[in-house]
C-alpha cells in the first residue's frame, strides 16, 4: 500500500467498494473495467513498470497522451503511484504546443496509446514510451512512499497573457482543493458526473475529474455536444462546463420542438448541481437557464495556480454576475497597487492565500517569486470587488479587461454583459485599442445572431440607454467567430493584434 502521507493517493485507495463505477468512456460502456478496483490494479501494475526496479521516481516528470477514458485515468493514477509528477498532454494540442509542453517540462518517459503513439514519436529522443492500452505485470515488491509535499502535477497556464507556464502542484495541494470542494459542494459517492471538458486544464482534471474520483462517484466521458448533452443529463447529477457550453447548450434549446425541450428539461431538473467556470458566465445567461430548467448555475473562480478560491453557496442564494465567498481555507484580499486593502466596493487586485497554491512555475524561480507579495499573497492579476456581504465579483484580467478610456476606468467584463442583451448579438468581447485621444478605444467584437445585422450607430444609439456615455463601444468589429482556448476562453490578445 502506498504511504498515507500523500493526502491524495490515501483519500482515492480508501474507498471501501471496489466494484463501483469509477469511470464510463466516451463509448458510454460501463462494467468490470471502469470500477476503482480495476482501474486501481491497472495504475498499480503500470507504476510498476514506471519505476523498473527503483523504489520511486523521485517527482521525475512523465507526460501522458490519451484520449479521455480508463487509460488516460490508469496513467495518472500510474504516475502518482509511481512518485512521479504527471504532465498531461492533449489530443487538442497542435503540434507546436505538444512539443512545447513536453520541452519545458523534459520528461523522463511518455505514456501514450496506440491512437497516439505516431504523435510522440518525434519527442522520443532517448525517453521511454509505455502504451497505456497494453497489459502490463502485476505489481511485486514494496510500493513508493508519496509524501504530501511531493509534485503530483504540472498543468499549464491558459497562455492568455503571454507562453504557458508550468504551474506545479504537490500531492498537498490538491487534496486541499479537493477537499475544500468536497465540502463546499457536497459531492457523494452516488453521483454521476457528466464529464465534458478537455483533460489538461485544472477545470477538467481536478475540479471535475478528481473531484469526483475523491468522494468515490462516477465519471462519464462524453465528447461535448450540445444536444447529446442534452440527452444525457437525465442520466446525471452533476454537470460541470464553460460559458461557450452554456451557450451552445441554449443555442440547441431555442431550436428544438415543444417535445424536445419537455424531455431535456425533465433531464435538467434531475441534476442537483451545474457549475460554470474558467471564465466570466454573463448574468444574462444564467438567468435564460434558470426560466428554461429551474436549475441555477454555480458560479466560482479558481486558477491554475490556486485551485478554487471562491464559490458561490450550494445552499443559499446564488448572485448572478458573482463569484461567492472564500472556500474553506483560502483568503482573499481585494488591494490597491500597494498591496493595501481597499474599501468595500472598490475595485482592486485580487491577492489569494490558501494550502491549495501551486508549489512553482516549472523551471522559472524569478516568475515564481514574483507571483507573490511580501505577505505571501499570490496576485492574481485580475480586478474584482467585494460587497458587505462578503460577495465577490470580478471586473477582468487587469491586463486585458480593465480599459482606460477618456480618464475613466472601465471593465469589460461589465460592457460586455450589457451588450449581450442586444437581440442581434450572440458572443461580444470588448477590447481596448490604443487611440491617441481616449487612451483605450472601447471596441466591441460581436458576432451576430442568424440573419441579424448590426451597425456602430444602431448599437450605440441601443446602449445609451444601458451604458454611461463614457462605456459605450466606439468602434465594432462584426466577426463569423471569437477566437478561443480550449477552455473557451476568449483570446482578446489575438483580437487586439488583428484589429490594432
Amino acid at each position: 500500500m502506498v504511504t498515507a502521507a500523500s493526502p491524495l493517493l490515501a483519500r482515492l485507495l480508501a474507498h471501501p467498494i471496489a466494484t463501483d463505477v469509477a469511470v464510463i468512456g466516451q463509448d458510454g460502456v460501463t462494467g468490470g473495467a471502469g470500477t476503482y478496483g480495476a482501474i486501481f490494479a491497472r495504475a498499480r501494475g503500470l507504476s510498476f513498470v514506471l519505476r523498473a526496479g527503483r523504489p520511486s521516481l523521485m517527482g521525475a516528470r512523465v507526460a501522458f497522451l490519451a484520449s479521455p477514458g480508463r487509460p488516460w485515468v490508469d496513467s495518472l493514477l500510474a504516475i502518482l503511484l509511481a512518485g512521479g509528477c504527471a504532465v498531461p498532454l492533449s489530443p487538442l494540442h497542435t503540434a507546436p504546443e505538444l512539443a512545447h509542453a513536453i520541452a519545458a517540462t523534459d520528461p523522463v518517459a511518455l505514456i501514450t496509446t496506440r491512437e497516439f503513439e505516431a504523435r510522440l514519436a518525434p519527442h522520443l529522443a532517448g525517453r521511454k514510451l509505455w502504451m497505456a492500452d497494453d497489459r502490463h505485470l502485476p505489481p511485486h515488491g514494496r510500493e513508493a512512499d508519496v509524501a504530501a509535499t511531493d509534485d503530483a502535477l504540472i498543468l499549464f497556464t491558459s497562455g492568455t497573457t503571454g507562453q504557458p507556464k508550468g504551474v506545479v502542484h504537490t500531492h498537498g495541494g490538491l487534496a486541499a482543493t479537493l477537499a475544500a470542494l468536497d465540502e463546499a459542494w457536497r459531492w457523494r459517492r452516488g453521483d454521476r458526473l457528466l464529464h465534458v471538458l478537455p483533460l489538461h486544464h485544472t477545470h477538467g482534471v481536478v475540479v471535475a475529474l478528481l473531484g469526483a474520483m475523491w468522494a468515490g462517484a462516477t465519471a462519464r466521458f462524453a465528447p461535448f455536444d450540445a444536444k447529446e448533452v442534452w440527452d444525457l443529463l437525465g442520466e446525471s447529477s452533476v454537470l460541470m462546463a464553460v460559458p461557450t457550453m452554456h451557450f451552445k447548450l441554449m443555442e440547441a434549446y431555442r431550436a428544438a420542438d415543444d417535445a424536445t425541450r419537455a424531455r431535456w428539461v425533465e433531464g435538467a431538473r434531475q441534476l442537483r448541481l451545474i457549475t460554470s467556470g474558467s471564465a466570466a458566465l454573463p448574468a444574462s445567461l444564467l438567468e435564460e437557464i434558470a426560466a428554461a430548467t429551474g436549475q441555477t448555475i454555480l458560479e466560482r473562480y479558481g486558477m491554475t495556480e490556486i485551485g478554487m478560491a471562491l464559490s458561490n453557496p450550494y445552499e443559499g442564494p446564488r448572485v448572478p454576475g458573482a463569484v461567492g465567498a472564500p472556500l474553506p481555507g483560502v483568503e482573499v484580499d481585494v488591494c490597491d497597487e500597494s498591496g493595501a486593502p481597499v474599501a468595500t466596493g472598490e475595485p482592486g487586485e485580487l491577492r489569494v492565500r490558501s494550502p491549495q497554491m501551486f508549489r512553482a512555475y516549472f523551471g522559472d524561480e524569478a516568475a515564481t517569486a514574483a507571483a507573490f507579495d511580501a505577505q505571501g499573497r499570490f496576485l492574481t492579476g485580475d480586478t474584482g470587488t467585494r460587497d458587505a456581504q462578503g460577495v465577490f465579483r470580478l471586473l477582468g484580467r487587469t491586463s486585458s479587461d480593465i480599459l482606460k478610456s477618456g480618464g475613466y476606468k472601465l471593465s469589460a467584463l461589465e460592457i460586455e454583459a450589457t451588450l449581450l442583451q442586444h437581440p442581434a448579438i450572440a458572443e461580444v468581447a470588448v477590447i481596448g485599442l490604443p487611440d491617441e485621444q481616449w487612451g483605450d478605444r472601447v471596441t466591441a467584437c460581436v458576432v451576430l445572431r442568424a440573419e441579424q445585422a448590426l451597425s456602430l450607430d444602431a448599437l450605440r444609439g441601443w446602449a445609451k440607454e444601458r451604458l454611461a456615455p463614457y462605456k459605450l463601444p466606439r468602434a465594432l468589429e462584426v466577426l463569423a467567430e471569437l477566437p478561443r482556448n480550449p477552455m473557451g476562453k476568449v483570446q482578446k490578445q489575438a483580437l487586439k493584434a488583428r484589429f490594432a
